[in-house]
């Protein structure tokens, strides 16, 4: 994997690598991403496929950081009928989520019991987006566009792999169960 960047902060060291293969053609469904994990493995996407999945732009210094707890409650409620949270920490947006990877994960489980898989900090907006945040932001606008506005934006996927919904930063992870559970009575394909 080619390393991005390099950041030494008082917090250690960070190494942000690459973990987007070279695309050969343009994504079509979640399954053409990879991300790394909090622990800086390679997480191909494709691992949720046939799952209704929710991508949530993350922060722990945030005023809507206490969704962590509704979105582990959604997850628990669902997990078993296929239903998955991706979390993914952001530190664009007032420096939000300026902890380390080790840290961020720490924060999510003794402060939320955070069980949801979650990945390592990524940007989603700019020129060094995430390719899955391009993508997400490309199947669903939002209110400035394709912009990302802050932290907790979430984006809904259906067990096909397309985008269903993106919800505001002030929707609360109970206002989404609805549409969950209407994308959960779709068949696996």
């Amino acid at each position: 994997m080619p390393v991005v960047g390099v950041v030494l902060s008082p917090r250690g060291l960070s190494v942000r690598y690459d973990t987007m293969p070279p695309m050969t053609k343009a994504p079509k469904t979640l399954s053409d991403f990879h991300a790394a994990t909090l622990a800086g493995a390679d997480q191909a996407l494709s691992a949720y496929a046939g799952d209704v999945v929710l991508v949530v732009n993350t922060a722990s210094k945030c005023g809507f950081t206490p969704q962590y707890a509704g979105l582990e409650e959604l997850y628990a409620a669902h997990r078993d009928e296929g239903f998955v949270v991706l979390g993914f920490p952001c530190n664009q947006f007032g420096g939000q989520e300026p902890g380390a990877e080790s840290e961020i994960e720490e924060f999510c489980q003794v402060n939320y019991g955070v069980t949801f898989p979650m990945f390592a900090k990524v940007d989603v907006n700019g020129s060094e987006e995430h390719p899955l945040f391009g993508w997400l932001k490309h199947e669903k606008s939002g209110l400035l566009g394709g912009r990302i506005k802050w932290n907790f934006t979430k984006f809904l996927i259906g067990r096909d792999g397309q985008v269903l919904g993106r919800y505001a930063p002030t929707t609360s992870p109970a206002d989404l169960e609805a549409d969950v559970v209407a994308a959960l009575a779709a068949p696996r394909p």
